[in-house]
C-alpha cells in the first residue's frame, strides 16, 4: 500500500489550535500519516543566519531565520497534545526533528517509530548518525543531492544501524558498513529513500521525477517521493511510477502568512490527491497479464469467430470464398482459419451461421 504523508510542517504558524485543525484535515483528506517539524530556533540556526529567497518571496518580509523560526515553534507539551488527538482519531502521527534535543525528545518522549531526515539535514553526519542509532525505520529525503550524497549518507545510517556503540565514527567504517552484508540488510529492512526537489514552488521542470527510479535501481531501498510542486499531478504520477510513499504539504488556506503556505495543498486538494493515489494504486494490479472479471463478458461481443460467408452444402470444401472471419466471438478460433480451408463441410450451413464441426 502506498501510504500518504500529509506534511503540516509549519503550516500552523506557532498556533496550537491551527495544529488541532491541521490534524483533524488531514485525518478527513484520508492521509495515513500528519507530519509536523520539531525545533528549537537556538538550536538550529544563528540568529544571523539568512532566510531562503522563497521564504522571503512567500512571506513578503525580509527577517533572519531565527526570527521566522522563532514564531513557528510548536511546544513539546502541544507535541504531546497533538500524538494524542492523532491516536483519537487513528491517524498516525510523526514529526521531523532539526536538532539533537527535538530528536530525543520525539523519540524518548512521544515514543516514534519512524523518523525523517530532512533534505537540508542529508550531509550533517553527526546528526544522520544520531538518527540511525535510534533504531527506528528511517525516511531520507534527498533534496540538493547528488547520487553520491546519498551513498555517503546511506553509509552513515548503515554504520549506525550495525556498529556497536563504541566504535568510533568515520568516513572509512561508513564506506565499510555501507559495503557490508549486514549494513545493506539493515538499510532494506529500515530505510525508505525519497526523490525531491527542494524548491516552492518546484518548477516542473525540475521534478526530474525519473531520479526516484535511478535510485531505486542504484540503492535497492523502498523508493519514495517528497513533493513540493503546484497541485496534484506530479504526486499522482509518482506513485505510478512506483513511489510506496508519497509526501505533500497541505495548509487550512494558502493566503495564509508563512513561508510555505503558498507551495501547500488546501484540504479539498489534498482529498483529491488522496483519491488520486489511491486509483493509481488500485489501477497497477498486480501485473499478471490475463482477462479481468469485468471483461469476460465482453469477449462474445469484441472477438470474431469462424462463420459462413455463403451457403454450404454438406461435403462441400470450405474455401477463401465461403469461410470468413466475423462476431461474434463465441465460436471456433479464427486461429484455425487455415486449418479449416480444403476440408468438407460435415454439414450444411446457411451464410452468417457459425461454422461449429
Amino acid at each position: 500500500m502506498i501510504k500518504i504523508i500529509a506534511e503540516a510542517g509549519v503550516n500552523h504558524n506557532g498556533s496550537a489550535e491551527l495544529a488541532f485543525r491541521l490534524v483533524e484535515a488531514a485525518h478527513a483528506a484520508g492521509a495515513d500519516i500528519v507530519k509536523f517539524q520539531t525545533f528549537k530556533a537556538k538550536n538550529l540556526v544563528t540568529r544571523t543566519a539568512q532566510q531562503a529567497e522563497y521564504q522571503t518571496r512567500n512571506t513578503g518580509v525580509a527577517e533572519s531565520q531565527f526570527d521566522m523560526l522563532s514564531r513557528l515553534e510548536l511546544g513539546f507539551d502541544t507535541h504531546k497534545a497533538l500524538i494524542a488527538r492523532c491516536h483519537e482519531l487513528g491517524i498516525e502521527f510523526m514529526s521531523t526533528a532539526f536538532d539533537s534535543e527535538s530528536l530525543i525528545f520525539l523519540v524518548k518522549e512521544l515514543g516514534l517509530t519512524t523518523l525523517k531526515i530532512p533534505s537540508g539535514e542529508l550531509t550533517n553526519a553527526p546528526f544522520v548518525l544520531e538518527h540511525a542509532r535510534t533504531g527506528c525505520d528511517l525516511i531520507v529525503s534527498t533534496g540538493m543531492a547528488s547520487l553520491a550524497e546519498v551513498e555517503a549518507t546511506l553509509g552513515v545510517i548503515a554504520f549506525g544501524l550495525t556498529a556497536d556503540e563504541a566504535a568510533f565514527p568515520s568516513e572509512q567504517a561508513f564506506t565499510e558498513a555501507y559495503a557490508s552484508e549486514a549494513g545493506q540488510s539493515a538499510l532494506k529492512r529500515r530505510v525508505t529513500l525519497l526523490h525531491c526537489t527542494t524548491e516552492y514552488p518546484a518548477p516542473i521542470n525540475e521534478i526530474n521525477l525519473r531520479a526516484m527510479q535511478t535510485m531505486a535501481t542504484a540503492f535497492g531501498l523502498t523508493p519514495g517521493y517528497s513533493d513540493h510542486s503546484a497541485g496534484i499531478t506530479i504526486p499522482v504520477a509518482a506513485a505510478a511510477l512506483g513511489a510506496r510513499l508519497i509526501e505533500k504539504h497541505f495548509t487550512l488556506d494558502k493566503s495564509m502568512e508563512g513561508p510555505d503556505h503558498k507551495a501547500s495543498l488546501e484540504p479539498d486538494e489534498l482529498a483529491a490527491m488522496v483519491q488520486a493515489v489511491r486509483d493509481v494504486e488500485l489501477a497497477l494490479g498486480n501485473g499478471i497479464k490475463g482477462p479481468q472479471p469485468s471483461e469476460v463478458k465482453n469477449k462474445a461481443v469484441a472477438r470474431k469467430s469462424l462463420v459462413a460467408a455463403a451457403p454450404i452444402r454438406t461435403g462441400e470444401l470450405f474455401t477463401e470464398n465461403n469461410l470468413a472471419v466475423k462476431r461474434p466471438g463465441d465460436g471456433l478460433s479464427p486461429y484455425g482459419y487455415w486449418a479449416w480451408l480444403g476440408k468438407p463441410a460435415g454439414r450444411d450451413y446457411q451464410e452468417g451461421e457459425l461454422i461449429r464441426d
